[in-house]
C-alpha cells in the first residue's frame, strides 16, 4: 500500500502545482471493496505526507490514521459504495469549469480529443453546499450515476477513474478541455467533436499510456521543483 499512498500524495501536490487543487479539495483512492485512502480535514495539500493518509470505511469512519477526514469525505465514500469498478475520486474547485453551472445552457462539450471521456455527458448535481451528510453523498452518486465526471451548482467537481494515474490525467484533460472551451466560445460557433470523430479517436486511443504519460512528465516537473522526492519516482 505504500506504493497507493506515494500516488495519492503525488497526485495532491502536483495538482496544487498546476493550479487545479488549493486549500481545499482531496483525492481517494480505494484499497479493498471496503475502505479507501484520504487525507485529513487540514494536512495542506500542496506538501501532503503518504503517511499522513487516513484510511477510511465506506461509512466514513476512520480506521487507520490519526485526524479527521475531510468534512466531504461522503462524496468519495458513496461514489465508491455506488460504483465497484472506480478505484480513485477527486473533489475539487476549478472556477472556470464551474463557471459552466452560472451559466443559463452552457455545457462542457468535447473539444479536445481527449475529452471523448466524456462523451457520456457531465451532469450537473443541483446542490452548492457542501457534502456532508450520507444522504448528501448518495443523491451525488446518484447524479453522476455511470458517468465519469460531474459538475457541483457553483461549487465545484468530481472525477472518477480505474485508477489514480489515469484519474490524474483525466482531470488534466478536463481542465484543459473546459479552459479551451470557453475560449472557443468567446470566438464563435462552437464546432465539438462529432460521435464519428470521437470514434475514431478511440479507436487508437491507449488511456493507460496516455496516463503513464502525463503522470511521468508531471513527475518530472515536480522532482525539479522539489515538489516530488526523487525516491517516490
Amino acid at each position: 500500500m505504500e506504493d497507493l499512498r506515494r500516488q495519492v500524495a503525488a497526485c495532491s501536490r502536483m495538482l496544487v502545482d498546476a493550479g487545479i487543487l488549493a486549500y481545499s479539495g482531496h483525492i481517494s483512492a480505494r484499497i479493498d471493496a471496503d475502505h479507501f485512502l484520504i487525507q485529513t480535514f487540514d494536512d495542506v495539500r500542496a506538501e501532503l505526507d503518504p503517511n499522513r493518509l487516513l484510511v477510511v470505511d465506506l461509512d466514513g469512519k476512520v480506521v487507520e490514521g490519526e485526524g479527521e477526514p475531510p468534512f466531504e469525505v461522503y462524496v468519495h465514500s458513496e461514489i465508491l459504495r455506488a460504483r465497484p469498478e472506480v478505484g480513485a475520486v477527486t473533489h475539487f474547485h476549478h472556477d472556470p469549469t464551474t463557471t459552466f453551472t452560472m451559466v443559463d445552457g452552457a455545457k462542457i462539450l468535447p473539444v479536445k480529443n481527449h475529452a471523448s471521456r466524456w462523451a457520456n455527458g457531465i451532469p450537473t448535481h443541483p446542490d452548492p453546499t457542501h457534502i456532508r451528510t450520507v444522504e448528501q453523498g448518495k443523491a451525488l452518486a446518484q447524479t453522476l450515476s455511470d458517468k465519469h465526471a460531474a459538475l457541483m451548482r457553483a461549487h465545484g467537481q468530481v472525477v472518477v477513474a480505474e485508477d489514480v494515474l489515469n484519474l490524474f490525467s483525466d482531470v488534466i484533460h478536463l481542465v484543459e478541455n473546459s479552459t479551451v472551451l470557453i475560449q472557443a466560445m468567446q470566438m464563435g460557433r462552437v464546432m465539438p467533436l462529432t460521435d464519428d470523430e470521437i470514434d475514431l479517436f478511440n479507436q487508437t486511443f491507449d488511456r493507460q499510456k496516455v496516463a503513464q504519460k502525463v503522470w511521468k512528465y508531471y513527475m518530472a516537473i515536480g522532482k525539479t521543483k522539489g515538489i516530488i522526492p526523487s525516491d517516490w519516482l
